[in-house]
């Protein structure tokens, strides 16, 4: 007779998951394994990392795998199937992670892991969403400028205060992360609904260090889109604005069609002010093309919601932790 077969035993739920989403940083994945792994084992409470391959192009996903045989007891690796974006990869890991409390880094050590204490120190408090503001930051200079002027405007067309948006360094509690992943919407900007779910928000100011190797996968396209999507996500006030500058230079247009219709009328046909016209014209077309952008903002991310595309795809996961949690039906994972 054979032996039985011996399921593996469930482990209990770590108290503590952090969320590393992985873009091609091959050239700085041993430097965060070495400091990442050294301060949660510091911190002497159940931990799991749950690393994201977001697609990358190099060597990354082969030391992701490399890092979960070394250390398959509090490792997690997902490998999507293809570049779905920073957002989209960390909620493939809030949908894997079974903590207490999550945790989001990124790679780039720019936010050094030794900072997470003082995110726990606020969860412990009784905050339900932790954000952090970089104390000095080591960027170039023009980073520093878009990041303030995109700050001002959010703030003044949303209700939603965060000092600094581009940290990833944050920290959730699970009834965040849950409420996260209930939402439908395709495109998450993940801190900022974060802090609309939060009932009980605080910030804590963090270090910030250059790239420990390799460089930015935000090229101003990609922030100028990002910010785009923000705005248009959080806030109508866009369409609102246009819509009374539209009525505002309607009403002046009929003044101003009234005005050269009396000089017509009493000075008789005149061709100095042609140039005048054009201008004025050329104006309002460029206001109008503008309004129409932010239209199409709009509609595009109506177009991108009835698609009901998943956010990503799974080629692998790797772990070898039971859990309770099935599948969901955005990921389309595939055993390896």
């Amino acid at each position: 007779m054979s032996d039985p077969i011996t399921l593996p035993e469930r482990q209990p739920a770590p108290e503590i998951s952090v969320v590393v989403p992985v873009y091609n940083e091959e050239a700085v994945l041993d430097k965060l394994f070495a400091r990442l792994y050294s301060v949660l084992d510091g911190l002497n409470r159940r931990y799991e990392i749950v690393l994201i391959d977001d697609g990358s192009r190099d060597k990354s996903a082969a030391l992701l795998r490399a890092q979960y045989q070394a250390r398959p007891d509090v490792t997690h690796v997902v490998l999507l199937r293809a570049n779905a974006g920073q957002h989209a990869a960390i909620m493939a890991g809030f949908e894997r992670a079974r903590g207490r409390y999550v945790i989001t880094l990124d790679a780039d050590l720019q936010n050094p892991p030794e900072d997470i204490s003082k995110l726990l120190e606020r969860l412990d408090a009784g905050h339900d969403y932790v954000g952090s503001i970089r104390r000095r930051r080591n960027d170039a200079r023009w980073r520093h400028f878009a990041s303030r002027a995109m700050n001002q405007l959010r703030e003044q067309i949303t209700n939603i205060h965060m000092t600094d948006q581009g940290c990833m360094l944050r920290a959730y509690h699970r009834d965040i992360v849950d409420a996260l992943l209930a939402s439908n919407e395709s495109q998450t900007f993940i801190p900022a609904l974060a802090y609309l779910y939060a009932a009980n928000p605080t910030e804590v100011v963090v270090e910030h260090c250059e790239r420990a190797a390799g460089a930015s996968k935000y090229s101003p396209f990609k922030l100028v889109q990002l910010n785009f999507d923000l705005i248009t996500s959080f806030s109508m006030l866009p369409l609102q604005v246009f819509s009374l500058l539209g009525m505002a230079i309607s009403g002046l247009s009929l003044l101003f069609v009234f005005y050269l219709f009396m000089r017509r009328l009493f000075l008789g046909p005149e061709v100095e002010g042609v140039f005048t016209l054009f201008a004025i014209a050329f104006f309002m077309i460029g206001l109008l093309l503008f309004a129409v952008g932010i239209l199409g903002e709009y509609v595009g991310r109506i177009y991108t919601e009835v698609r009901k595309r998943p956010r990503y795809l799974v080629l692998a996961s790797l772990s070898p932790i039971q859990t309770e949690k099935t599948q969901p039906k955005s990921s389309h994972k595939h055993a390896l």
